[in-house]
């Protein structure tokens, strides 16, 4: 292949990776790209999981074989049976090297020899493959795992200008690697309350937003939990704002142990003392259930006055929902009904016959198009 080409097949990699929105379309990207590239027909990105032990494959594309998924979820190798990934990569740097590609053939090593091959010999000979490339892929300055690009029998072997050139692949893999990595801890942070760890404000937004459209598309069970936690003020003022959020971070942690009974749950943190739990396709009463043990546990905790919780379902007769603020307004009425009651157990909008308080309370409150959390606050101070 021409510099040019191979310019060319460098910039494409680069492209594509930066376009990925997802990991697993960065790891395809780097391996359809790397795949291309080099001539090769099937190629695999794989990660050293150390705390493991494993290489673990993340892609396979090209020609694979029917026990080759593309985004496999268990193929992972013990890494002693390719210790070039660990012991060869650190005595080429010890003396001052660089992480450089090798290639293997299905009769043995044929350049760059790294004095480990007979493992890789024997997967290209039960593949049917005539030849691999292996090229160390570095992140932050350590080993993270390979890049790997085999051509079929009968096809040319790869040479050492092509393991050089596999050397260069796997460094633009590198970089496309650690920006997918600033870009999923940006948008981990965009949508993850800071203190609780837990879902924030905006990823409920985006997800609520989601689930009243599937709702209102195929009929799909829609509940959602709103929840304030008691006491929260008063342990700010006589025990300081440090220990207030060791309450947040505990109730946090209750909420998320009781969210796991519930499917597929959000469970989030809006802001202040208040959270909520968002599921799509439980039933009502399995939401509630949750709900119910919520209230429980948090009564139980050694801080605080309890949590008041309301629940409001597209499963219980609260009208029609065709917005994500009409769902808010009722989970957040039965909330302030249960807060205003003093409820140990959550209150459910819709379940108290045709004239439901908190139907009726979300229905009469005032509809002027402020954010939903603005709206809530307008319930504080009625009458229950």
């Amino acid at each position: 292949m021409g510099e040019d080409k191979r310019l060319a097949a460098v910039v494409a990699l680069a492209q594509g990776m930066a376009a990925a929105r997802t990991p697993q379309d960065s790891w395809r990207a780097a391996a359809l790209g790397a795949c291309g590239a080099l001539d090769g027909s099937f190629a695999a990105l794989s990660v050293w999981e150390r705390e493991l032990g494993r290489l673990r494959v993340l892609v396979n594309v090209g020609e694979r074989r029917p026990d080759e998924e593309e985004f496999p979820e268990s193929e992972a190798y013990p890494v002693h049976q390719f210790p070039e990934i660990t012991e060869f990569l650190h005595e080429r740097w010890a003396g001052g090297g660089g992480p450089t590609a090798w290639v293997e053939t299905a009769e043995g090593t044929a350049a760059g020899t790294p004095g480990y091959f007979h493992h890789r010999v024997a997967a290209l000979r039960r593949r049917g493959r005539g030849c691999c490339l292996v090229a160390p892929v570095v992140l932050h300055g350590r080993a993270w795992g390979e890049l790997y690009v085999a051509r079929a029998v009968g096809v040319p072997v790869f040479a050492r200008a092509d393991a050089d050139f596999a050397t260069v692949l796997a460094a633009v893999v590198a970089a496309g690697l650690a920006q997918t990595e600033r870009l999923e801890e940006a948008r981990r942070l965009a949508y993850t309350d800071a203190l609780t760890g837990l879902a924030n404000r905006r990823a409920v937004d985006v997800r609520l937003d989601e689930a009243v459209e599937r709702h209102r598309a195929d009929g799909a069970v829609v509940s959602l939990v709103v929840c304030d936690l008691n006491g929260l003020k008063r342990v700010n003022d006589t025990l300081g704002h440090a220990v207030g959020d060791r309450l947040l971070e505990r109730f946090g942690s209750v909420l998320s142990l009781c969210g796991a009974m519930v499917p597929g749950a959000l469970v989030a943190r809006l802001g202040g003392d208040e959270f909520c739990l968002l599921a799509v396709g439980p039933s009502a009463d399995d939401v509630v259930k949750a709900a119910d043990e919520l209230c429980r546990r948090a009564a139980e905790l050694e801080l605080g006055e309890g949590v008041a919780c309301g629940v409001a379902s597209t499963e219980d007769p609260i009208g029609p929902v065709r917005g994500a603020r009409r769902l808010f307004r009722l989970a957040d009425a039965a909330q302030y009904r249960a807060k205003a009651v003093r409820a140990d157990r959550p209150v459910v909008a819709g379940r108290e016959g045709p004239d439901d308080p908190v139907v009726r309370l979300a229905d009469e409150s005032p509809l002027e198009p402020s954010p939903a959390h603005a709206e809530r606050r307008r319930f504080r101070g009625r009458r229950p």
